[in-house]
Parts: C-alpha cells; sequence; structure tokens
C-alpha cells in the first residue's frame, strides 16, 4: 500500500462516493423506470470494487454514501466497504428527490434505508447525502426528518447555481444547520471555489471530468487557501467505460453523464496521489464539529 503525500499543513480533505448504479441517476429518471431496475444489468458491485482498490492503492480512508437499494441487494459489498476500513453513510433508499417527496415518504424511506445500512454494518450510520444534492430552499423541511431519525451530519448542501440543486449563499464551511422545526445537525456543504468573481463547483463528480485537470488542481488549492475543509465526491459508474449506454431523449443528460468518462480514473489517479483524504466524520472530528461518542444534536428549545 503506498502512503499518500505529506502534507500536514494543508487544510483536512474528504472523498465521499455516492454508491449508485448507472441507471439510479437522476439525470435519466424520465427514460428508466424504476420499476425496470431490477432487470437491467448492475455493474455496481464491481465498480465499487475498482474504487476501494484504487483507494487502497492510494492509503485513503473513504465515506461511502450507499444507497438503500444497493445495499439491500448486495449486503457483502457494504460490508466489505466497513471492513477495509471506510465510513458507510446513507443515500437515501430510492434516489428520487426529495423537493418531488412528500414528507412521510421521504421520512419511512429514509428510516428505512438507515435501519438497513445499520443492520448490515452492525454500527450507528452518521451521515446522509441526498440525492442529486436535493435538499434546497424547498425542502429543508428534510433537515428536521434527518435530525429525528438519529443522523449526525448531512452532505447535501451546494452553494452554486444550477439547474436541478444548489443554495448560493449559504456558508461554505462546515457548520450547524437547523431544520424549519429545530433540528439540528452538521452540514459539510459541498466544496465551491471563487474564480473570477464567479463561485465555481470544486467537488469532483461531473466537473470533474468536465474541467481540465489542471483547474480541478487550482480550484482545491483556492479552497486550501481559505483554510477551508475540502470535500470531493464521485460515483462508481464514472470509471465505467463498458457500462450500457441510455439512449436519453435529452442531450444535456447524456453529456452530463458520459463527457470525458474514459479520462476520470487516470484523472483520478493523480488527485490520489496528489492529495490525502479521509472519511468525512473523522474530518468533521478534527474540527470539533463532530462526535460520535456523543449523543446526537437535539432540536433546538
Amino acid at each position: 500500500m503506498q502512503a499518500p503525500p505529506s502534507n500536514t499543513m494543508q487544510s483536512p480533505k474528504a472523498f465521499t462516493v455516492d454508491v449508485e448504479d448507472y441507471f439510479h441517476v437522476s439525470a435519466f429518471a424520465k427514460d428508466i423506470d424504476p420499476e425496470q431496475w431490477d432487470a437491467l444489468p448492475s455493474r455496481v458491485e464491481s465498480n465499487t470494487h475498482r474504487v476501494l482498490n484504487l483507494l487502497d492503492e492510494h492509503g485513503h480512508t473513504a465515506t461511502f454514501f450507499v444507497l438503500g437499494w444497493v445495499a439491500e441487494r448486495y449486503p457483502a459489498l457494504v460490508r466489505e466497504i466497513a471492513q477495509r476500513g471506510h465510513e458507510v453513510a446513507c443515500h437515501g433508499y430510492s434516489h428520487q428527490l426529495i423537493f418531488k417527496q412528500e414528507r412521510q415518504e421521504f421520512s419511512d424511506e429514509t428510516l428505512r434505508a438507515k435501519s438497513l445500512l445499520e443492520d448490515t454494518v452492525q454500527t450507528e450510520v452518521a451521515g446522509y447525502r441526498a440525492a442529486s444534492f436535493s435538499i434546497t430552499k424547498a425542502s429543508l423541511w428534510a433537515i428536521d426528518t434527518l435530525a429525528e431519525v438519529g443522523f449526525r451530519y448531512d452532505s447535501s448542501i451546494y452553494p452554486v447555481r444550477h439547474d436541478v440543486y444548489g443554495m448560493q449563499g449559504t456558508p461554505l464551511a462546515p457548520y450547524i444547520l437547523s431544520g424549519p422545526d429545530g433540528g439540528k445537525l452538521v452540514e459539510f456543504p459541498l466544496s465551491t471555489a471563487s474564480l473570477l468573481g464567479v463561485n465555481l463547483p470544486a467537488s469532483g463528480g461531473g466537473y470533474f471530468r468536465l474541467f481540465p485537470y489542471a483547474m480541478s488542481r487550482h480550484l482545491i488549492e483556492r479552497v486550501h487557501r481559505e483554510q477551508r475543509p475540502y470535500v470531493f465526491y464521485m460515483h462508481p459508474w464514472e470509471i465505467d467505460v463498458e457500462q450500457p449506454r441510455i439512449e436519453s431523449h435529452s442531450f444535456l443528460s447524456r453529456f452530463r453523464h458520459y463527457n470525458n468518462i474514459h479520462r476520470c480514473e487516470a484523472r483520478l489517479q493523480r488527485l490520489l496521489s496528489e492529495h490525502s483524504f479521509d472519511s468525512m466524520a473523522r474530518v468533521l472530528e478534527q474540527q470539533s464539529l463532530l462526535h460520535l461518542s456523543s449523543p446526537p444534536l437535539s432540536h433546538s428549545a
């Protein structure tokens, strides 16, 4: 196992993986009915193993936000993630956009996913990330639900302008977030960096494939200079050039999903060789924002 480069003077960085299959992505929601999912060839298990091996090769620990649908069908994969020393966190159950769900529906499936993951790994699941970062101003009530079911932190808010998600003007570094009903948890927002007066997404994902690697490196360095903890995210399907191709009617959806997939693994290798990464929970503990040995944050009086 190769030791990561020493960068003790840098702000901490969290590496996160949203464990879902290629047919779960919100961009294809109009093209694939969830009733079809079980009939499609799944590639999430093999692709997640490839990500695990990449992290092992470079000596990094990560947080894996696992979709409940995946955990239900591949419990051995979830146990392996934990056995390899990574944090298992929750990505919901059905990968539906929260602002399109009723509150009770969201509560039921979130509790289902959390319980499923905890039963599988036999430990507390502290973190949550919404499908497509869909905690927005229209769905801030979800924070109360997450606090009620016992999550300690969330990483769903992206402080950028986007046609699906995003909450501009929210804090750029981890902070305590309160829901409309007083529920509290730690929010670890997706990282952004200012360039020429524009707040750009700097956390990876499709942007890591879209931007030249030099630009991604520059944005990470800007986050570091502002002494903010950094978070990177990816999906296992982003390194799978052989995945079945979805013939979506939307050019934008096809572009977002397939753009530069053939370059992504090599870029990841470079990223992992140049930076040190840890799990999201450990980064938050280092920032004195999370104490897993203490009770969850309570509702405000």
